[in-house]
């Protein structure tokens, strides 16, 4: 009998989830379909250019388990690609570690959690944000006090109704950076 497979840690979903060629597709053509942990041993190795030990240590399995995620991605993408097929990303045994996303259910475990050594490995070390700071919407930029013991996510904001984020939470940094992108 096989062992469980454990689920593997990812740091947020993407934001499109389905990629086609252009042109017309009779119904029915047949979809590669990449799982969430592959696109993130995809992000973790390709795009953030980490070594198969660090990136396997992130996501939470072997490095021999990581290398085998990476191939497996490597081709269904070049599959995708060369035979011109859409590209499907969904399922995949997988715990999202995001908390502070407007897009998550309550209940994920947060990064924050994960130790110091996570934190340092993830460029987070000493970010604990505590009982001060301010909770931010991102929609319209109203700040608040952030209320000790009530996460910012749990919030609304007063002025627009957006869910609030935490100033300088990784979330807030994203959403600074597509703001500053998009101008």
């Amino acid at each position: 009998m096989p062992r469980p497979c454990f689920r593997r840690k990812i740091w947020g979903i993407p934001p499109s989830f389905y990629f086609r060629p252009e042109g017309d597709f009779p119904p029915g053509e047949e979809e590669v379909v990449l799982t969430l942990d592959e696109l993130e041993a995809i992000r973790l190795a390709d795009l953030e250019n980490l070594y198969q030990e660090e990136a396997a240590q992130m996501m939470g399995v072997s490095r021999p388990t990581f290398g085998r995620i990476i191939d497996s991605a490597h081709k269904k993408i070049a599959q995708a690609l060369v035979k011109g097929k859409p590209l499907k990303i969904e399922g995949g045994p997988v715990e999202i570690l995001e908390p502070e996303s407007p897009h998550f259910p309550v209940g994920f475990r947060c990064r924050r959690r994960e130790g110091p050594k996570m934190q340092k490995m993830m460029g987070f070390e000493g970010q604990s944000r505590g009982a001060g700071g301010f909770c931010v919407c991102p929609k319209c930029g109203y700040r608040k006090p952030h209320q000790a013991g009530v996460r910012c996510m749990d919030e609304r904001c007063p002025q627009c109704g957006s869910v609030m984020v935490r100033e300088g939470s990784y979330h807030h940094r994203i959403i600074e950076e597509r703001k500053k992108g998009g101008e």
